[in-house]
């Protein structure tokens, strides 16, 4: 067990190491749970966000090192140096993939066969283009989303969970995943809903079953993946939405009661018969780090269920790409940046690097600007090239909507009409430009 002090931010000193704030970590700039204090301005931007922290006074000064994730390194996004820094995560072979990351489905290179000893994973290559996808994803979007807002009302009423309709549910998304994840991945990102839960345990499980695929599990596990992602912060929905929703500073008895989620969320599938013991763990421990400063039992490393590592990524990444209450979206290409950063520390890398493989730089509906000045939306990545993802035009050099889509392949037009280099020089926050991204179409319907 920890020691933990409690501590106003105005006597916080440089070498300290934040174990918990005054609020939950969700809710403010960092996303995760640990930093250290290097330097002056490091408690400055800590005492600008918090009355009072705890520090934990067991964590011994040898393993400060370099690689400790900083109050400025967790807050030092720079939405004006995405390409450049995107361009340090490139490879020589125009893979676009920060350095480790396999080039190809090839598993052992990343030691990711250890992770599943007694699975036998299998490449998922893409068996439709995005386009004749979309149809079906809409439809498996659709389901999950009647299956969300029956889980809503039931639990508002205090219901069990309807653990076989979940189970139903989850099964059209995930045969969408696994022939394209494009069309889902984009129909999840531009469904706007008011309910923070409601969005979130969507992308998750959406986010969930493409690392699965990436990392070549079979089938049964990606549906555990799913259900596991629409399941592991149900028991939020037995907390008070005052609390959910406080738009003020938590007190540390307020902290505790929102870190409960975890107890009353395994509670709560237990009590519905849910015998699979993957989404349990999710549940249980997807606030776990990898350098043990997580809750609820402080696990390292090997000591956190694999398919709960697969959790925490993917709840952190959809969180910071999502607007909160305490900080706004980040732009994808950021996100992928920061969680780099936090691999081995907060995330086990192997699966950091996967994860990035699986959904690229620009995962479909990342709004971004051309070199031309036109802005567009990412509709399809590209699996061999990260930065050349197929896009549909929405503003010209102006920034002024366009009267007709246009779909752009950037691995195939790599000039503009003028002979210049078409290329993304930066990802956009969700709504620049006053975009409406709810309001944007891909494809209807042919039936």
């Amino acid at each position: 067990m920890t020691s933990l002090l409690k501590i106003d931010t105005s006597d916080l000193e440089v070498g300290m190491y934040i174990s918990e704030l005054d609020r939950p970590w969700l809710e403010t700039p960092f996303a995760v749970q640990g930093l250290y204090l290097k330097t002056r301005n490091d408690i400055d931007i800590i005492s600008n966000i918090c009355d009072y922290v705890f520090v934990d006074t067991e964590i011994a000064r040898q393993k400060i090192t370099s690689k400790m994730p900083t109050v400025s390194s967790a807050n030092d996004i720079d939405p004006g140096r995405t390409e450049f820094d995107i361009t340090k995560l490139n490879s020589d072979d125009g893979t676009s993939r920060p350095k480790g990351i396999a080039t190809d489905s090839t598993k052992g290179s990343n030691n990711l066969d250890g992770l599943f000893p007694d699975k036998e994973l299998t490449e998922h290559p893409d068996t439709i283009i995005w386009q004749d996808e979309t149809p079906a994803a809409r439809k498996a979007i659709s389901t999950l989303h009647t299956c969300l807002n029956d889980l809503l009302t039931r639990n508002e009423k205090g219901g069990p969970l309807e653990i076989v309709k979940i189970k139903q549910a989850v099964k059209p998304m995930v045969d969408s995943v696994m022939r394209n994840p494009d069309a889902c991945i984009w129909l999840a990102r531009m469904k706007q809903e008011d309910n923070y839960i409601y969005e979130h345990s969507l992308g998750t499980s959406i986010w969930a079953v493409t690392l699965g695929r990436q990392l070549g599990l079979p089938k049964l596990d990606l549906n555990s993946l799913a259900i596991g992602g629409l399941l592991f912060d149900i028991g939020k929905l037995r907390l008070s939405n005052d609390l959910l929703k406080a738009n003020r500073r938590l007190t540390s008895q307020e902290t505790k009661i929102m870190k409960k989620h975890v107890e009353i969320g395994v509670m709560l599938l237990k009590e519905s018969g849910m015998m699979n013991q993957d989404v349990i763990d999710m549940t249980a421990h997807h606030h776990e780090r990898h350098n043990g400063t997580g809750y609820p039992e402080g696990l390292v490393g090997d000591q956190i269920p694999v398919f709960a590592r697969i959790a925490a990524i993917v709840d952190c990444y959809d969180a910071i790409t999502r607007d909160r209450i305490y900080a706004k979206a980040m732009a994808p290409s950021q996100a992928v940046i920061q969680l780099y950063k936090w691999k081995d520390n907060y995330f086990q890398g192997e699966l950091i690097e996967a994860f990035i493989q699986a959904i690229g730089i620009y995962p479909a509906g990342t709004l971004v600007e051309l070199s031309s000045g036109e802005v567009a939306i990412v509709v399809a990545e590209s699996r061999s090239r990260r930065l050349r993802p197929q896009v549909m035009l929405l503003l010209d050099s102006d920034k002024q909507p366009l009267d007709d889509i246009e779909f752009i392949d950037l691995l195939e037009v790599t000039e503009t009409d003028k002979g210049l280099p078409l290329d993304i020089i930066k990802s956009l926050k969700p709504n620049a430009y006053g975009l409406d991204m709810s309001a944007i179409e891909l494809l209807e319907d042919d039936d």
